[in-house]
């Protein structure tokens, strides 16, 4: 069930025996990938690193996440239709041109993306994907990337940003999509959804 504003989050309790450790949102997305093809439950991790880790609090310490002490917590999936072609993300999606330039999209689960803080409102438990649309001139890029650290970037004119469950896009040409970190394929169509609550993760 999605986080509600007043109420308690997650629980205690450490990794279960099932569980596997992960150090990046990108090796958690392989696991989330293979077990969605493959038709298998998804597994339990374990975080250990990446920015879903530090959305959530985590430290990165194997024992502690396999401790009565750990927190263990129901995060939402993102799921995105690239083209047609199906695939999921934890963290976030951000499908741009290099140095940013032109239209870029952000979709973010986790508040954070490395340094940056693209989803200073984003929550990986409230059902909901912080979206980011616009495009910007080379002087506001700048600027941006001054303030992005803290997520002073947002609110913008020439972004658009919508919390939502659900968005479809289509750009005006083809932009790298980047899937928890990993750039997957170009894509002009995206298809984006949350699938709440689908995943155990424990930090």
């Amino acid at each position: 069930m999605a986080v509600r504003r007043g109420e308690d989050w997650g629980e205690t309790g450490g990794l279960g025996s099932d569980g596997v450790l992960v150090d990046s949102d990108a090796e958690a997305r392989m696991l989330i990938e293979e077990a969605r093809r493959t038709n298998r439950p998804l597994p339990e991790l374990g975080l250990l690193g990446g920015d879903l880790c530090r959305t959530l609090g985590g430290r990165g310490d194997a024992r502690a996440v396999r401790s009565p002490e750990a927190w263990r917590f129901q995060v939402d999936l993102g799921a995105v239709l690239l083209d047609g072609r199906l695939f999921w993300f934890c963290a976030h999606l951000v499908a741009r041109k290099k140095g940013w330039a032109g239209e870029t999209l952000v979709a973010m689960n986790a508040a954070w993306r490395g340094t940056w803080n693209l989803g200073p409102k984003a929550h990986p438990g409230d059902g909901l994907l912080d979206i980011s649309h616009g495009r910007l001139s080379m002087g506001d890029r700048l600027r941006a990337l001054r303030r992005v650290g803290s997520g002073d970037h947002l609110p913008h004119p020439q972004i658009r940003y919508i919390r939502t469950g659900a968005f479809q896009v289509e750009f005006q040409g083809p932009l790298m999509v980047e899937l928890d970190g990993q750039q997957v394929q170009r894509a002009s169509k995206l298809s984006i959804r949350v699938e709440p609550a689908a995943l155990t993760v424990v930090v």
